[in-house]
């Protein structure tokens, strides 16, 4: 299978993360079954070091972790904040990091690098953990995993830290690039290319926002009850609840916990989904008895939006390259009652051999990307991304559009979208495919593409075109 297609879509969180100097920083995943014990800061040092050597997605092994250890849930959130704390914050924690460790932080041995920076994130960034406490369970930690010479040196820079706190601050008169890679925790090569997109201003806000934790985004399931009734559900639970500004079918929650774990979930009231995606649905804006596909559609959530805009009338093919995929989308419509979405196993790219040109009055491609407006729910992709790969993705989606626009009708809808800030994946993209295929405009009711930025909406930065064929 194609491991170009993994999309990177954010997902809304869940649980409750413990406060910082920026208040509650972020949910916690539910913790499962204990099958293990250890500390929180144990088990944020597996998750560290694992991220790191294996290149593994950060949200997927902490959920794993979380369920071996059998946190309870205010160490489940300490775990949680110190896992993305101090992957947001890597870069700005090693270069303060060098003044302290003789022979250089990258020569450390993996283990003892995350040590150190999981332990310097918590006195830099966090203010309800003494600085003792920390220092004790990173020797603790050091003894139990190395030998006494390490948990030495652990102890060494940690109290040199403690002694130096006040003189560590950035030097002044940094050149734009380096100032705000060291201020926001960002590569240098991502900061330089989106300061050439966007100028220093923009890409300074973006930066400072993919720091920020994502909050919790409900996508009322309008077959069922409405906003407001979902809305009164929620507060007389005794949650935090209001309705999206940004999104018609959304609702912000705070306090919630892990939102996927509820009856209310259960019983298909509603989907977890960020609030920029959800205007996705918006545009393409499906009728009852519409024939829409959804080109690059697991897990799901869009083809579920959308059928529900259609009142359930009419048809959703759901189509994803991967197979195992196909029962999250078949799961996700029994959950929600929804008998309208149907389940397609296949390259977007070779539909077109197995339809007849003219099958959709709209097709959404949400294209597989680089995933850089979802950041601040992905933190370690700023550290793993190269920027060879976000010109190769480039590729796959101009291919993709190339052949899923000849399965549209003459006078229908097609919808991309993407969750990247990237112009060449973006606008760029519309552009060409506009002077290549004349036969397509900007629709007359989105006539200009939506892009939104990170900072703007505190949602995931997303891209959407809304084209139309000519009749």
């Amino acid at each position: 299978m194609n491991k170009s297609f993994e999309k990177t879509k954010g997902q809304g969180g869940s649980g409750a993360g413990k406060p910082s100097k920026a208040g509650s920083r972020r949910p916690a995943p539910s913790t499962g079954p204990a099958q293990k014990k250890g500390s929180a800061r144990e088990a944020a040092l597996e998750v560290l070091v694992r991220t790191e050597q294996d290149r593994s997605y950060s949200n997927l092994l902490l959920h794993q972790t979380l369920q071996k250890y059998g946190l309870d849930k205010q160490d489940a959130g300490l775990t949680t904040e110190i896992v993305y704390g101090t992957i947001q914050r890597m870069n700005t924690l090693d270069y303060f990091l060098e003044r302290f460790v003789a022979k250089g932080v990258a020569k450390l041995q993996p283990w003892v690098r995350s040590l150190l920076r999981l332990s310097l994130y918590q006195m830099m960034y966090l203010d309800r953990i003494p600085e003792h406490a920390v220092v004790n369970e990173a020797v603790n930690l050091a003894k139990k995993k190395g030998h006494q010479g390490i948990s030495g040196m652990v102890n060494g820079v940690l109290r040199n830290v403690i002694r130096q706190k006040d003189t560590l601050k950035l030097p002044e008169h940094l050149p734009p690039v380096e100032r705000i890679a060291l201020a926001h925790s960002h590569p240098d090569w991502l900061v330089r290319r989106w300061m050439k997109q966007l100028g220093e201003e923009r890409t300074e806000r973006i930066c400072e926002a993919n720091n920020v934790p994502p909050r919790v985004s409900l996508r009322v399931n309008t077959l069922k009850l409405s906003r407001e009734e979902l809305i009164t559900r929620l507060v007389d639970a005794g949650l935090q609840a209001e309705p999206s500004d940004l999104a018609p079918a959304g609702v912000i929650v705070r306090g919630g916990g892990n939102m996927a774990l509820t009856p209310w979930y259960a019983e298909g009231l509603f989907s977890i989904q960020d609030e920029s995606s959800m205007l996705v649905a918006e545009a393409v804006d499906p009728q009852p008895g519409d024939k829409v596909l959804d080109c690059c559609a697991a897990p799901g959530g869009k083809s579920m939006h959308m059928a529900e805009k259609m009142g359930d009338r009419g048809e959703v093919w759901a189509c994803d390259i991967h197979e195992h995929k196909e029962k999250l989308i078949a799961e996700q419509a029994e959950r929600l009652g929804l008998s309208s979405v149907r389940t397609l196993v296949s390259d977007a790219r070779k539909l077109p051999e197995r339809l007849p040109e003219g099958t959709f009055d709209r097709i959404l491609l949400d294209a597989p990307c680089s995933g850089l407006g979802v950041i601040r729910r992905k933190p370690d992709m700023k550290w793993s991304k190269t920027e060879q790969e976000l010109d190769d993705i480039c590729v796959i989606q101009r291919e993709l559009l190339n052949q899923v626009h000849k399965l549209l009708r003459p006078g229908g809808v097609l919808v991309y979208s993407t969750c990247t800030i990237e112009r060449g994946e973006n606008s760029g993209m519309i552009e060409t495919f506009l002077q290549e295929h004349p036969e397509f405009e900007m629709d007359p009711s989105q006539p200009e593409p939506l892009q939104i930025y990170p900072y703007e909406h505190q949602s995931d930065g997303f891209f959407i075109a809304k084209l139309r064929k000519r009749a």
